[in-house]
This record gives C-alpha cells, sequence and structure tokens, in this order.
C-alpha cells in the first residue's frame, strides 16, 4: 500500500508540472518577447524540488525570436536556481522570478538580424549614446557637437570578419543630412568588456575622421563573455549574464 501510495502522489505531481508549472514557464517565456517562430525549452529537476517553487535548470532553444524590437536568428540558453512564485502559480497568477538568475548560453546574430533591428529604439538610442560617447572622448565639441536620438537615421549595419561597419544620416537643421560612419573592430577585452580597435567615425566628407584608438566598451558585472566571434556576415556571442527580476 505503502509503495501504491507514493507512486501516486509522485504521478499527481508529475501531472501538476506537466499541467500547471510547464505552461506557466512557457507563457511567461514567450511574454519576453514579441514573435517567436519555434520555442523548446525543458525543466530539469526533481519533481518534489519543482513543486517547491524550485527549478534547478531550464534549457532553452529559440529560433527568430524579436526581443523589445531586436531580432535574433538562434538561442540556445540555460538558466540555473530559479526559485519562483508557486503559490500564485498554482492560483492562476503569472510566473514571476523571485531571485536574480544565472543564464548561460548561446548567441548567434546575423547581419540580416542586425539590420532588421536598427529602427528598434533599444538598439538605435544605444549606438547613439555610443557615438556621442566616441565624440565626447574625441574631445573636440567645438568640431563635433554631441547628437541625439531625432538627429541619426541609421540604415546600414555590415559584419566583415573582425569589423563591424554602421552607416547612417544626420539630419541638420531639418532639410540638410549628413552621411555618417562608423567603422571598428571588436574583440572580447576582458569577460565584461569589449575592445574596439582600430576605431574610426566619419561624419561628412569635408571633415577629418574621428580616430580613437582601443576604445573599451563596459558591458557591466552583471555580464560574463567567454566568447566573441565575427564572421562574415554574423556576430555568435557565448557566455553568462544575471538577469535581475
Amino acid at each position: 500500500m505503502g509503495v501504491n501510495k507514493s507512486k501516486a502522489e509522485t504521478d499527481k505531481g508529475s501531472r501538476m508540472i506537466s499541467t500547471v508549472v510547464s505552461p506557466a514557464v512557457q507563457l511567461w517565456l514567450r511574454s519576453q518577447v514579441e514573435a517567436v517562430e519555434t520555442l523548446q525549452f525543458k525543466l530539469m529537476g526533481r519533481d518534489r524540488q519543482i513543486l517547491r517553487g524550485y527549478i534547478p535548470t531550464v534549457s532553452i532553444a529559440a529560433r527568430r525570436a524579436i526581443y523589445q524590437g531586436l531580432h535574433l536568428s538562434q538561442i540556445q540558453l540555460d538558466g540555473t536556481n530559479i526559485r519562483f512564485n508557486l503559490t500564485q502559480v498554482f492560483k492562476g497568477k503569472p510566473l514571476q522570478l523571485l531571485e536574480p538568475i544565472p543564464v548561460t548560453g548561446q548567441l548567434i546574430l546575423r547581419e540580416s538580424d542586425l539590420q532588421a533591428s536598427l529602427d528598434a529604439p533599444l538598439l538605435s538610442n544605444a549606438l547613439t549614446d555610443l557615438l556621442n560617447t566616441f565624440i565626447k572622448s574625441y574631445n573636440r565639441p567645438d568640431q563635433y557637437p554631441p547628437l541625439n536620438e531625432s538627429e541619426i537615421n541609421w540604415q546600414q549595419i555590415t559584419i566583415d570578419g573582425e569589423r563591424l561597419t554602421l552607416k547612417g544620416t544626420v539630419t541638420k537643421e531639418a532639410t540638410r543630412e549628413i552621411p555618417i560612419m562608423i567603422d571598428a573592430g571588436i574583440q572580447l577585452a576582458t569577460p565584461q568588456q569589449l575592445r574596439l580597435h582600430p576605431l574610426q567615425i566619419h561624419i561628412n566628407a569635408q571633415q577629418p575622421p574621428i580616430t580613437l584608438e582601443h576604445f573599451t566598451i563596459d558591458l557591466g558585472s552583471e555580464v560574463d563573455l567567454e566568447e566573441l566571434t565575427l564572421t562574415p556576415g554574423q556576430l555568435i556571442c557565448r557566455g553568462c549574464i544575471r538577469v535581475i527580476p
């Protein structure tokens, strides 16, 4: 009788996971993206762990996802040590993370993904902020004044080997458009830093380009990259990021 009771409890726990927890996880994952062509995930852990609101590992594979306007061809991620609001999930509430979680994996960005993402405010504003940082580092405000988001239209991005080239136009006085181009080599300096070298910014053919040596971008303490590889037409990124609820 004890064996049968234990098996019945196990079966009940498995059913609760498959009918309540798994759909809640899937709904939460889909809510994080605007669109996704395919999304697969797998919960890894014992039933008793999951039914206490703890998932040791979630493996995620997605293709052609859009996150905040960013197009992503291929994503492979593993989230670990996930604690969530199990009691509320059983009451029909959306799943919520209760603690930061480390997420490791690989992200492939194709040139076409980046091109399709240029209109996304998350990317276009970040590129404009980065450009203004370049200009400020050059320390020639009389020649190159700061620009705002409304003045720049990013139009084309290309990846060629270890170099990335970004082109756009700067609109001045409502009607005058000035071509702009950023050309940079990109390497991983440390797990938290990118090195751009060599780096040139061309603003207007009548002015000499801005040339900066060994410019470093700090990605923050929540990032721990192992690989950043540029090959013709695509960028491959592998590492870990800490997701804050």
